[in-house]
């Protein structure tokens, strides 16, 4: 099998291999400056700071007598501290002047040892949270009461009597939920091609006759999904899906959810024209809210409502709490995910390695500016977790040594050190090999 055959459809692999190093160097960046800067104030000093391995691109010494440097492979970084044996920040006591001794990792007080780990993830959660504030900031979120922007093309099939600046009332004599919207009122609603909307429009309430608020268009495609690979769209508006003709969202989830996996034909309308497809729904293996996940064959496709609602922009402070609430759900998710495959509720498929994570930051990228960082942010939460895993050589590992420190009143021995750093390593290059075999061949 050639692996180029995998690469994303949108383009070509340089693309998806820069933004994949855009990516993953902002993070890196912010990690090891987090592990520096805290560091540097808890009088640790930091000899090299280095995006990148190998062979040094350009370098600069700053004041404080820190080597700043780029070097020729982009996929990583490291701090290395005044008398650490490697980038890795195994300590090395032997030959180093007492009177530095404080300023080295390994002589440091236990508080700022500890402080200096732990800044790398914890910086990485704090961009991650600015990125998703600035987005609610940028975006918004829909105006109260919900308004109609604009309308989104539909087939002429559709009737739609609704107008850019309608103030939406009640649909069929129901009015719309506290919480929710439009969306949440959409969930139950029978699914008709055509519905009464009471909106209110040059001051004067009327009625109007709408299409489902879910109807089968395309909101979003998921990356390396069958959606994705059948090149289905934004906005694309789905006409009929297994020959039968279809008016609501809804109505899609419940032929996918039936098909057990089979080929299904598609017939959609994009730009006037309508075209023909054919894709294979995918399990895969989702969240509850409650707890726990749930397999189901999908399309890889969100619902979109059939107009841009008008917006508003928060507080300060209520897109600060969206923003640690999401990357909260990201860290409670990703770690019940972890649980589940580890006892094999959910499948392997779920871990993805450097190709899958390439192949989806191009195709965030590829989607726009905002889909990308949005990304970035997702990334950088992920990455702030996995290094507080309590493994040797991640950060989380260190921490366990410095607790048993702080416990016993003495540090691992330095034999002991080495042996449980080689079994941390070889534990994770044992991952990135099956997570990439994951990518490349087990889980395409």
């Amino acid at each position: 099998m050639d692996p180029t055959q995998i690469l994303p459809q949108f383009g070509n692999a340089a693309f998806t291999l820069a933004a994949f190093v855009v990516a993953l160097s902002v993070i890196v960046a912010i990690h090891e400056y987090g592990h520096y800067i805290v560091g540097r104030w808890s009088g640790i000093h930091a000899e090299v700071f280095s995006l990148g391995f190998g062979p040094v691109l350009i370098s600069r010494r700053d004041r404080h007598g820190t080597l700043w440097q780029i070097a020729a492979l982009p996929f990583g970084g490291y701090v290395k501290f005044l008398g650490d044996a490697n980038a890795a920040s195994v300590g090395q006591a032997a030959g180093t002047d007492p009177a530095r001794l404080r300023h080295t990792m390994l002589g440091a007080p236990l508080w700022a040892r500890a402080a200096t780990v732990a800044a790398g993830p914890l910086f990485n959660f704090a961009l991650s949270i600015l990125i998703f504030a600035g987005v609610i900031l940028t975006q918004g979120r829909a105006a109260d009461p919900l308004t109609v922007e604009r309308m989104l093309p539909l087939p002429p099939a559709y009737v739609n009597e609704l107008r850019a600046g309608d103030e939406i009332l009640a649909i069929g004599g129901a009015e719309l939920p506290e919480e929710g919207g439009l969306s949440r009122l959409a969930e139950g609603y029978p699914a008709e091609p055509v519905l009464d909307y009471r909106v209110l429009r040059d001051g004067r309430e009327m009625l109007v006759r709408g299409p489902y608020p879910q109807p089968p268009l395309v909101g979003g495609v998921s990356p390396r999904s069958a959606a994705d690979a059948a090149g289905l769209r934004a906005g694309d508006v789905i006409v009929s899906l297994d020959g039968r003709e279809v008016f609501a969202f809804a109505q899609l989830i419940e032929t996918v959810t039936a098909s057990d996996g089979r080929p299904l034909d598609m017939t959609i309308w994009r730009d006037g024209t309508t075209r023909e497809l054919s894709l294979t729904p995918r399990r895969v293996d989702l969240p509850r809210d409650e707890g726990g996940f749930e397999t189901r064959w999908l399309l890889g496709i969100s619902s979109g409502l059939f107009f841009e609602a008008a917006t508003e922009t928060p507080g300060l402070w209520t897109a600060l709490g969206d923003a640690v609430a999401q990357v909260w759900r990201i860290i409670g998710s990703s770690i019940s995910g972890l649980g589940h495959m580890i006892t094999g509720a959910i499948s392997s498929c779920n871990l993805s390695g450097p190709v899958g994570i390439a192949q989806t930051s191009g195709a965030m990228a590829e989607q726009g500016a905002t889909s990308f960082i949005w990304f970035v942010a997702v990334l950088s939460t992920a990455v702030g977790l996995l290094n507080l895993f309590p493994i040797p050589v991640l950060d989380g590992g260190h921490l366990v040594f410095f607790g048993y420190e702080a416990i016993t009143g003495r540090q691992p021995g330095d034999k002991v050190l080495r042996v449980l750093m080689a079994l941390g390593l070889s534990l994770i290059l044992t991952l990135t090999v099956f997570a990439v075999l994951n990518d490349l061949f087990l889980c395409p």
